[in-house]
C-alpha cells in the first residue's frame, strides 16, 4: 500500500523557521486523526540548516563546548528540542530529512519507524560502495561497527512522536564541514568519530543525487508514493 505523502526540499532553510513549520504539519495530521479523517496528509521534508547546535530533551548541556559568544564567532546557533536523543550539530552540506507521518498504516512501533530509517540511509550509503551498519545501544548509522577505534557516524537520527505521529528525523552528513562536531560530543559520545560520504569517498558528493536516491529509499522502505510540492504550498496549506 502506497500512502500518499507530499514532498518538498526546502533547500537551505533557518532551524527554528522549518521547527515551526514541522509543528504546524505535526499538528495539522493529530488534528486530522483526533476529526477521524482518513487518510490523513503525510509530509517528508528535505532541508540544509545554516550552522545550528540542537539539543534533545535526554541530552545535557555539557556536551556543547562552546559558550554563546564562542558560538557567535563560529556563525552558529543553539536550541533545545523536543525530540530524543542528545546533542548534534547541522549545517550545510548535510541532509536533514523530517518525516511527518500518520504512523499507524506504516510501521507497527517505534523502534520499527527508527530501523526503517537507518535503513533507507544504509541502502543509500552501499549506493555508493560504502558498508554502514547500525550500532548497538545506539541510533544513526555508523561505519566499522566491528573495530571500535575506527567506529564512525554518518548519520544521527532523533525524533519525536505523539498520538503516533512523527516529526523530526535524521541528519546525514553528505558534504558537511566536519570541524563543528569538534565543538560538541556528538549525540553524548566522547569517543566516536564522525564522518561524511565526501571524506570516504574523498571526494565532493553530488548532494541533489544523493537526495533523490535517499527519498526513493525511504519511499520504499516505508510504502510512501512521494508528491514533490513547494515551501509556499506547504504554508498556503497552513
Amino acid at each position: 500500500m502506497n500512502i500518499t505523502t507530499k514532498f518538498a526540499d526546502l533547500g537551505l532553510s533557518e532551524y527554528g523557521t522549518t521547527w515551526e513549520l514541522q509543528e504546524k504539519l505535526f499538528n495539522r495530521i493529530i488534528n486530522q486523526k483526533k476529526a477521524g479523517t482518513d487518510p490523513t496528509d503525510n509530509y517528508l521534508l528535505f532541508c540544509e540548516h545554516p550552522h545550528v547546535y540542537t539539543l534533545g530533551k535526554s541530552g545535557s548541556e555539557d556536551n556543547l563546548l562552546l559558550d554563546m559568544i564562542q558560538l557567535q564567532a563560529k556563525d552558529a546557533v543553539f536550541f533545545k528540542t523536543n525530540r530524543g536523543g542528545d546533542i548534534t550539530y547541522h549545517g550545510p552540506g548535510q541532509i536533514v530529512g523530517y518525516p511527518l507521518l500518520n504512523l499507524e498504516k506504516i510501521v507497527k512501533g517505534a523502534r520499527e519507524y527508527i530501523e526503517k530509517m537507518e535503513e533507507a540511509i544504509i541502502l543509500t550509503l552501499a549506493h555508493y560502495g560504502l558498508k554502514a551498519e547500525r550500532l548497538d545501544g545506539a541510533t544513526g548509522v555508523w561505519l566499522d561497527t566491528h573495530i571500535p577505534a575506527k567506529t564512525r557516524k554518518i548519520c544521527a537520527i532523533g525524533v519525536r512522536t505523539s498520538h503516533w505521529v512523527s516529526m523530526h528525523g535524521f541528519a546525514f552528513n553528505v558534504n558537511t564541514d566536519l570541524n563543528y562536531f569538534k565543538y560538541i560530543n556528538p549525540c553524548g559520545f566522547t569517543d566516536k568519530a564522525v564522518t561524511s560520504l565526501s571524506a570516504e569517498l574523498q571526494k565532493p558528493a553530488d548532494i541533489h543525487e544523493v537526495k533523490e536516491i535517499l527519498a526513493k529509499n525511504l519511499a520504499e522502505i516505508y510504502g510512501l508514493q512521494l508528491q514533490k510540492v513547494s515551501r509556499d504550498y506547504l504554508l498556503n496549506e497552513m
